[in-house]
């Protein structure tokens, strides 16, 4: 809505007096006849006028704030009279940043000061009696598209702005703006006159000096002028026919014509078109009035063209509402008549029909009991009516019945080598696990059909457990469906939720039945030892009935409520920690103990599948890189050492990352090179031209031209010669490198060997754990399992001090119970061989000893050190240390013998790791070590005892049973040495 505001010239007011309304039959005409006498001012009219938008608080005018100053000061009574300086006095003004659209001379706008130091300055300029300030459009941030209308997070950013950083953004030509109140941060401005900045006073709050723009003198009798007016006019005229949001604003402008004049009509133009900002502020910037006028020509002419496709628009889609109202009511006209004639049948013969046609194919493999539950529903579903909510939930019940696969089954593979082939190309090792996979094919081969099992793959994370199970149903043929029951502690996800609820649902079992669409697929069953247990029930025992064999042929879920088949489903569960899956659960299903990667095993997954992998992803060829073997076997001892591959995964990615942004950095260097060598060659082409024309034309007029002419030629030829040899000495060799690369292109190759590896992944994680190159007395190396696979760890006993009967052990290495039973228990054991090998020691009865087994923050519990502790004991008894190079592992008990341990793989390569030579194990952990792969065994001379008395000949052996050691070693090819 456009309101008029009535401003007084600078020493006098005089009334406003405005048109009525109905003065004239169309508010168009006026505007033409005001055209038409711009050279004879109205009389009654003293003051300027100033149009604006609707502020929207309901007030029918907006009065000049320098008018109602004056209308105050001149009540008050007061010696001093004020003076009112005119718009034009003002040339320091606060400059204030407009982000839409700029503000036009006549007009006014609402805007929003976050800035406090601004705010309080605009209040104290209007309370100065000197309400003006420098409205100025924003100008969008370089990498902007200034047809995208910005966001909040941009008008942010924009009140972020301060001093030179504001300064520069805004453009010269703005609007000497009057302001007219203030709410809150809303100020509301009035347009006056052009403004153009000159220079920058102050930065907070910003304020500029500008010089006051007048339009350029023009011709009001132009012909040229008139017709580019009245063209405006025109289509404004056209434009009220289709847009009524311009009716408005025209017509009131209108009926408050007053002072009309071309560049007031040009403003008009451009201020209420939907032109984009720089499109109105290039309509501010003009000061000829003519190309004002073509410029807000162009802009309502665009409108018009809006206007016309909003038009047709609106009439596609009202004709398209109507024809499909039509469409309705004659369809539904058509519905009946074949309804009365018997043509067409309603929705719920339809719907039975679907369902009668979705059972059909498979009636014949169907259970009978499930197609009598089928007929039931369909019959009762009959009966009831569309709108009941029974309907619903019976036409559900159908749905879920008649889409689950019934006898529908995949053929299975039973070739045993396509399947080997499948497994291992997708994962390298895990052979218990392979091998049990093709012990199932091979099963099924033999009977001619196969049936489900229940298998529980079961190791530390990031070893290829769920991973697998895809590669198992590969091999096998088989569907694949997983879902993961870490943290579920609802039963209904597994059994499914009774009809009478809600949205209930049938459970995972029958859910996986219909998506895979058959009734032998493979199940993963992802962290079932993390399984909840909450209000809703006991998800564990509600997976009793699902895994075991015996019962899974007859599965009842809730929601179907009809027993379902799942003896041919293969279900792989998967587990970190066995002992946290419930026992009468644990019992039905065949546990595979993935017990991690050794180092090479982690070198071939490295090589052959996880780097060819994050290559691929990184979009890195192979010539490009190259990893050494020696920088993979870093990583994986200095990195890497847990028992699976997801961390090594990930540092290999991380060496990718940085090779492509060093790759990238690098063709980015040589793309630079050649394009300043390609700017350098036109320069060396103009000059090697520029003397071939020279001694051309030497050459033509060598008879003719002699003295100067002769002279001025060589000079020329001498400034050539010096523009070459500039060239040549700096440039032409840039052009020489850049030529060569320009040539073959060829980005070099990237290498990471161990020597760079800390470049790409940082400084290593883990260290040596050997820490003794020969153990002094007291010290045993103990062999241990952890989480990352397998550790050494040393035993230190150490003397504190002596006295009659003050024998006693302190135990320290923030150690476990029953580590700490296990050190009483060797101290006894200790004291008893002592007591048999030396009677008259009486060491252990008088002294106090110290037993610490680093590292002490990380703690440590298990039977497993007790022979190390009396080792180490017994070493510092006696003052002799053990052999070089041993280890063992081993619990004891009271009368000196050695029970097996577990973590036989994991410790064997934590020697290996730590170069120990000989090892002492169990005599019941033969089998064990006898499972190993050569490569694990090799070089290792291993020792099994059942008395640890064997140990102590082994550890503090003399040379005559050393002799006897060479000479079984002679005589056995597999250096094992039983005593």
């Amino acid at each position: 809505m456009l309101k008029l505001i009535a401003s007084s010239r600078i020493h006098r007011l005089h009334p406003t007096v405005l048109r009525p309304a109905h003065d004239s039959a169309s508010p168009l005409l006026r505007v033409l006849s005001s055209l038409g006498g711009l050279s004879h001012r109205n009389t009654n009219v003293g003051g300027r006028y100033f149009f604006c938008s609707d502020s929207g608080d309901g007030s029918d005018q907006v009065v000049d704030a320098g008018v109602k100053a004056a209308e105050e000061s001149q009540s008050k009574a007061s010696a001093i009279v004020p003076t009112y300086p005119r718009p034009e006095d003002y040339l320091t003004v606060l400059a204030l940043p407009l982000i839409h659209r700029p503000l036009f001379p006549g007009f006014y706008m609402p805007i929003f000061v976050k800035d406090p130091k601004l705010l309080a300055a605009l209040q104290e300029s209007r309370e100065r009696q000197a309400p003006y300030a420098g409205a100025f459009l924003l100008k969008d941030e370089p990498e902007a598209d200034p047809s995208v209308v910005s966001g909040s997070d941009t008008d942010k950013n924009v009140y972020d702005l301060k001093g030179k950083d504001l300064f520069n953004r805004l453009h010269e030509v703005g609007t000497l703006a009057q302001i007219s109140s203030i709410h809150g941060d809303q100020v509301i401005l009035i347009g006056h006159r052009r403004l153009r900045i000159t220079e920058m006073v102050s930065e907070d709050p910003l304020t500029v000096k500008v010089d006051h723009l007048k339009d350029k003198t023009y011709n009001k009798d132009d012909d040229i002028i008139k017709a580019t007016s009245f063209e405006v006019i025109s289509t404004l005229r056209d434009v009220l026919k289709t847009s009524s949001l311009w009716r408005d604003h025209v017509q009131t402008y209108t009926k408050h014509i007053g002072d009309f004049t071309y560049p007031r009509l040009a403003d008009f133009g451009a201020a209420i078109s939907g032109a984009n900002k720089l499109q109105c502020q290039q309509v501010l910037e003009e000061l000829d009035v003519y190309k004002r006028l073509k410029l807000t020509l162009e802009l309502v002419k665009k409108e018009m063209e809006i206007s016309k496709i909003q038009e047709s628009i609106a009439k596609a889609i009202e004709e398209k509402i109507s024809g499909e109202q039509r469409r309705y009511l004659l369809n539904e006209q058509l519905k009946a008549i074949k309804k009365e004639l018997g043509l067409e049948t309603d929705d719920k013969t339809a719907l039975t029909g679907k369902f009668r046609e979705r059972i059909e194919p498979k009636r014949e493999k169907c259970p009978p009991h499930i197609l009598q539950v089928i007929d039931e529903e369909l019959a009762k579903l009959q009966l009831l009516e569309a709108s009941s909510s029974e309907f619903s939930v019976t036409r559900n019940y159908l749905d879920w019945l008649t889409a689950l696969p019934w006898g529908e089954y995949s053929d299975e593979n039973f070739d045993v080598t396509r399947a080997q082939k499948i497994l291992d190309e997708d994962h390298y090792g895990l052979t218990d696990v392979k091998e049990r996979i093709l012990e199932f094919i091979a099963v099924g081969k033999l009977r001619g059909t196969s049936q489900g099992k229940i298998i529980c793959l079961s190791g530390p994370p990031g070893v290829g457990k769920t991973s697998i199970g895809r590669s198992i149903a590969r091999a096998l043929n088989r569907k694949f469906f997983r879902f993961s029951v870490g943290g579920l502690a609802d039963v209904a996800e597994i059994k499914g939720h009774r009809r009478t609820y809600i949205g209930a649902m049938p459970g995972k079992m029958v859910q996986c039945l219909k998506n895979v669409g058959t009734a032998n697929p493979l199940v993963l069953i992802d962290e079932i030892d993390k399984l909840g247990r909450g209000h809703a029930g006991d998800p564990a025992s509600a997976l009793l009935e699902l895994l075991d064999p015996e019962q899974n042929a007859n599965f009842l879920d809730h929601y179907l409520d009809v027993p379902i088949d799942l003896s041919k489903v293969l279900f792989v569960c998967t587990a970190n920690v066995v002992e946290m899956i419930p026992n009468p659960l644990l019992d039905r299903m065949e546990v595979v103990a993935i017990a991690g990667y050794i180092t090479d095993e982690k070198m071939h997954i490295a090589r052959d599948y996880l780097e060819k992998t994050t290559r691929e992803a990184c979009g890195i060829k192979s010539e490009q890189v190259e990893v050494t073997d020696a920088a993979l076997l870093s990583l994986i001892e200095n990195y890497c050492r847990e028992a699976g591959v997801r961390n090594l995964q990930k540092h290999i990615e991380k060496i990718y990352r940085k090779i492509a942004l060093q790759l990238v950095r690098q063709g980015e260097t040589i793309d630079a090179t050649i394009r300043s060598a390609q700017s350098i060659e036109p320069l060396k082409d103009k000059v090697d031209s520029d003397e071939l024309g020279v001694v051309t034309v030497q050459k033509e007029n060598s008879e003719s031209v002699e003295g100067s002419n002769t002279e001025k030629v060589g000079e020329t030829c001498d400034e050539v010669d010096m523009v070459q040899t500039g060239l040549s000495s700096e440039q032409s060799q840039g052009l020489e490198v850049a030529k060569e690369s320009e040539e073959d292109k060829e980005i070099e190759k990237v290498l990471v060997d161990k020597s760079n590896l800390t470049d790409f992944v940082g400084k290593p994680v883990f260290h040596a754990d050997r820490i003794y190159d020969q153990t002094p007395i007291g010290v045993v190396m103990g062999l241990a399992w952890t989480s990352m696979g397998g550790s050494t760890l040393y035993i230190e006993t150490t003397f504190v001090e002596e006295g009659e009967g003050k024998g006693a052990l302190h135990l320290t290495g923030q150690l476990g119970d029953v580590m700490k039973e296990s050190a009483q228990i060797a101290h006894t054991v200790a004291r008893a061989i002592l007591l048999e090998k030396e009677p008259e020691n009486r060491f252990f009865a008088n002294s106090k000893l110290h037993l610490h087994v680093p590292v002490g923050a990380t703690p440590k519990d298990g039977p497993s050190a007790g022979c190390t502790m009396t080792t180490s004991l017994l070493s510092l008894a006696m003052k002799k240390p053990v052999k070089k190079d041993l280890a063992m592992t081993g619990e004891v008990t009271l009368t000196g013998k050695i029970l097996p341990i577990g973590g036989v793989k994991e410790k064997t390569i934590a020697a290996r790791r730590s170069e120990v030579k000989t090892i002492i194990f169990p005599s019941a952990n033969r089998r064990d070590f006898d499972e190993l792969a050569p490569n694990v065994k090799e070089g290792l001379d291993v020792h099994f005892v059942d008395d640890y008395m064997q140990i102590f000949n082994l550890a503090f052996g003399d040379e005559q049973s050393q002799d006897i050691k060479d000479v079984q070693k002679k005589g056995v090819s597999n250096t094992f040495l039983v005593l």
